[in-house]
């Protein structure tokens, strides 16, 4: 299951698996007063080696947790949530992990938390769209990823097409058949995301045409030879049923 993860104050839309090994230096606290979110200007009000103790802990975390270890992103979270509870990255990341660890219902609330102190915040909306996808919320899902395609920027594609993807999945669930054709028909096989691919695979497996399925989803690894340009595609397709989950089926359709 894909997660976003935005860095401490800086609410930047970064997706995780995109990454370098490095991570990215924390941003320093803005300057100005003028326009800040309330938990932005009490972060400025700590000592300032309050704050560096801060970062680091949250950098850490955030490195930690690229390389899914989990339970020290945990301890690194702790430790930064010591010195300032209100962040919503805190928040946002510690609910990444319980998605790591399959328990939903904590991750929901954490990331509802991190919603409350940054609201509108693309990141944080589509993990919690990631979730009511993962637990069949098809409609919560759907309004919320297309919430955050309208704030995603064209370029690079690779996060909207994917967001498209979801919404394509969830309106297949709603029965909106019509839609649906509009939307794998949208991107054409020129398209520099596996988009195609994936939505002719789709239909392919509502058609219980198993074997049309992986024929397009060969076509896509022959295409896009990257695994991790593939991965989260994938993941959505064990998310949504296509394809049996290493957990099984931990959830139930609403």
């Amino acid at each position: 299951m894909k997660v976003i993860s935005l860095l401490s104050l800086s609410l930047l839309l970064t997706p995780l698996a995109a990454a370098q090994d490095t991570p990215p230096p924390a941003p320093k606290p803005a300057v100005g007063k003028e326009g800040l979110l309330p938990h932005q200007q009490a972060f400025l009000n700590l000592p300032e080696e309050n704050r560096k103790e801060f970062i680091k802990h949250l950098s850490e975390a955030n490195r930690v947790f690229q390389q899914k270890r989990i339970f020290e992103t945990l301890d690194e979270l702790d430790k930064a949530s010591a010195i300032f509870k209100d962040s919503p990255e805190i928040h946002n990341l510690r609910g990444s992990c319980y998605v790591e660890m399959r328990a939903f219902d904590k991750s929901l609330a954490e990331f509802n938390q991190a919603i409350a102190l940054s609201k509108d915040n693309p990141s944080i909306d589509f993990n919690i769209a990631e979730v009511y996808f993962v637990t069949r919320k098809w409609q919560k899902s759907c309004d919320l990823f297309e919430k955050v395609l309208k704030t995603l920027p064209p370029t690079p594609i690779a996060l909207p097409r994917l967001v498209e993807f979801k919404i394509l999945l969830c309106k297949k669930k709603l029965g909106k058949h019509d839609e649906v054709t509009i939307l794998a028909e949208k991107y054409d096989f020129l398209d520099d995301s596996p988009y195609y691919y994936f939505a002719k695979a789709a239909l392919a497996y509502d058609d219980k045409d198993l074997v049309k399925a992986e024929e397009w989803l060969a076509r896509a690894g022959r295409i896009f030879q990257d695994a991790n340009v593939l991965a989260s595609w994938q993941d959505t397709l064990v998310e949504y049923g296509y394809i049996k989950s290493f957990y099984g089926d931990d959830t139930e359709a609403e």
